[in-house]
C-alpha cells in the first residue's frame, strides 16, 4: 500500500505557540514542529486504538461468562443481515 502525504497548515496563538516553543528546538524533544505534530497525532491513534481493544475484551469479558441460557443461536443470513444494516446507518451519518 503506497503511503501518501498531506501538508497541512495549523495556526496556534498564545500559550499553545509558547508551549509548541518550548517542545521544539535545542532545548525540546522534537528537532521541529512537524516532527512534534506526528508525534502527538501517532500517540492520539494509538490512545484511540487502546480504548477500542479495551472496549472489545469487556464485551467478550461480558460474553463468555454470561450464562449458556442467555445465548441466541442466529443464523450466518442473520448475522450478514446486521451487518450490513449497521453498515448502512454507519454510512448514512
Amino acid at each position: 500500500m503506497a503511503r501518501s502525504t498531506t501538508t497541512m497548515t495549523v495556526r496556534i496563538s498564545g500559550d499553545l505557540s509558547e508551549f509548541v516553543a518550548q517542545n521544539v528546538g535545542e532545548y525540546g524533544s522534537y528537532e521541529n514542529v512537524s516532527e512534534y505534530v506526528r508525534d502527538l497525532i501517532r500517540h492520539d491513534k494509538q490512545r484511540i486504538e487502546a480504548e477500542a481493544f479495551e472496549a472489545l475484551k469487556a464485551e467478550l469479558q461480558m460474553a463468555f461468562s454470561a450464562p449458556d441460557s442467555a445465548f441466541v443461536s442466529v443464523t450466518l443470513e442473520e448475522v450478514l443481515e446486521r451487518n450490513r444494516h449497521q453498515y448502512r446507518a454507519r454510512s448514512a451519518a
